[in-house]
């Protein structure tokens, strides 16, 4: 773990949480498992704050325990996943993609679970029925069956699932003295993961009728009001303690696919994309997350599944098919000739491509295009010295220097020596310029991290800067709200509007332009962040 993960977590906890909980977080991070004395102790925070930020954290699953490492009797530790915490980063893209795919009720629903870390069904239900018929006209409602329908149906294609039951504490025995020399191997009290649990994706029986409650005022004092009472209703629907939380890794094999599905829809066209979505769609259940590959499918099955509107003759889909085998981008492969040819996609070879145009694009927006023809000659060449570099990139010889010093002092090229003799002597030495991509890769990757940092203080520092503006600002808007919900008079609105001077107004345009373009930028760097993790995982896992 680097430090600019644990000032992008930091940040994050912040901003979500609050700064106690940042605090605890980012200690747990860079001091590894402690028990609840010694977190207190060294942060310096009171016992019952500690326990709370730890209730925080280990509701949205960023925290684990485990028995103490000095055997039985000794205290809980407990640690902290950064993984768990640079996933807040990509919120935003969980609900706009269950948006995307469920429509405004699978947002909503994604949305509480993310917020809360994990809820029962009943409940979930529920919020989000009140939720939608709140914002529905009047005398409309949002029935608790249609919510009930996308809650089943996000778990049937795995984006939902329970979480793993809490294993019972068992009653503390008595602590014998261990014999001198033999220290005691704790228990393993590790959580055990959603997929291990046979019921993971069973939906339970729920007993809800009726439809979803109008909120007479929509301050968050009274939904909070409203969550505590909902949380002590004494009311039973079936699903007690059965709670459910969202799935990371089936969002990010949606979002990996999507980029395979673009990327060959860019180098080629829609049908050939369509095709690859097609096989994806087919094997997305039966491959595991970890493959190099999709499980095989004959060209016949792909036929079958084709979308009714691409209506192509099975000759057509054999030339897609080979035009796709025979690209150097090496998307799908060809592994057999039964059933009309038997296809795969290739996922590690996908990513790794992805992740290769990437590391291109950044080349040549801060080095300009004649660097990106070097890197791209040297990723593709392998190893080449200086003057084979000027050769094949046709750059002249002072020009070609510079670039590859300038590349070679950023890290993004390697300087590798051949000596001739035993002594090293330069005169008697080859000098060979190459990438090694999986470096570079994991170099560009802690980079986004700073940038995403760096965005996040600054959009922070802009708020605070403006934090007076925005606090009249959304005092008007809560006046005019509650003045057209009972029928004001225009004269009166115009009023309360006319609080807010003209020069506030365009400094708070300003404002929302700058928030509005550095939201976008930390989005655009998450989906950088997201290829080259993805990327490395892939690599780690090929190499098993």
């Amino acid at each position: 773990m680097t430090a600019h993960e644990v000032r992008l977590c930091g940040l994050l906890l912040q901003e979500h949480f609050g700064e106690v909980v940042e605090k605890v977080g980012t200690h747990l991070l860079r001091s590894g498992a402690q028990n609840l004395r010694i977190i207190a102790h060294e942060t310096g925070t009171p016992l019952d704050l500690v326990k709370k930020s730890l209730c925080v954290l280990m509701q949205h699953g960023a925290c684990v325990f485990s028995s103490g490492r000095k055997g039985p009797g000794s205290p809980v530790e407990y640690r902290t996943s950064c993984e768990q915490i640079l996933r807040i980063l990509r919120y935003p893209r969980y609900i706009y993609t269950a948006k995307t795919l469920y429509g405004d009720t699978g947002e909503l629903l994604i949305e509480e679970l993310l917020q809360r870390g994990h809820m029962t069904m009943s409940s979930t239900v529920k919020t989000v029925a009140d939720r939608l018929t709140h914002n529905m006209e009047e005398g409309r409602s949002m029935e608790y069956s249609e919510v009930v329908s996308t809650f089943s149906k996000l778990v049937e294609t795995h984006f939902l699932q329970r979480c793993p039951p809490v294993a019972e504490a068992k009653p503390a025995e008595s602590v014998t003295p261990a014999i001198p020399g033999t220290p005691a191997a704790p228990a393993n009290t590790a959580p055990p993961t959603p997929e291990s649990f046979p019921d993971c994706y069973k939906v339970p029986h729920v007993t809800l009728t009726g439809r979803g409650k109008r909120h007479c005022s929509a301050e968050e004092g009274e939904d909070r009001r409203n969550v505590k009472k909902a949380k002590t209703d004494p009311e039973t629907h079936g699903d007690e303690g059965i709670y459910w939380q969202v799935n990371f890794e089936r969002f990010h094999l949606h979002f990996r696919d999507q980029a395979i599905i673009s990327a060959v829809a860019n180098k080629l066209d829609q049908t050939s994309s369509e095709i690859v979505r097609t096989m994806l769609r087919m094997s997305e259940v039966t491959t595991p997350s970890s493959a190099t590959c999709t499980q095989a499918l004959s060209a016949n099955e792909i036929f079958r599944s084709l979308p009714p509107n691409y209506s192509i003759s099975r000759p057509i889909l054999d030339q897609y098919l080979t035009l796709l085998v025979d690209d150097p981008m090496e998307f799908v492969g060809k592994s057999g000739d039964s059933g009309g040819g038997m296809y795969v996609v290739n996922l590690h070879r996908a990513l790794a491509n992805l992740a290769r145009a990437t590391l291109e694009s950044v080349v040549q927006e801060r080095f300009g295009s004649r660097s990106a023809r070097i890197f791209r000659l040297l990723l593709r060449k392998r190893h080449l010295e200086q003057k084979q570099v000027e050769d094949f990139a046709m750059i002249p010889a002072k020009e070609a220097k510079d670039m590859l010093y300038t590349l070679l002092s950023e890290n993004l090229v390697q300087l590798q020596e051949i000596p001739k003799t035993l002594d090293h002597a330069p005169s008697r030495t080859f000098y060979l310029y190459t990438v090694n991509q999986l470096p570079t890769a994991r170099m560009l990757l802690q980079h986004c991290y700073k940038t995403v940092a760096n965005l996040i203080e600054r959009r922070l520092f802009e708020t605070k800067e403006s934090k007076r503006l925005l606090e009249k600002s959304q005092r008007i808007e809560a006046i005019l709200a509650s003045l057209q919900a009972s029928g004001a008079e225009p004269d009166q609105l115009t009023e309360v509007e006319e609080m807010i001077t003209v020069p506030e107004r365009q400094q708070l345009e300003s404002l929302r332009h700058h928030i509005n373009k550095l939201d976008s930028a930390e989005n655009q760097v998450d989906e950088t962040i997201f290829l080259l993790e993805s990327y490395i995982t892939s690599t780690a896992g090929a190499t098993r």
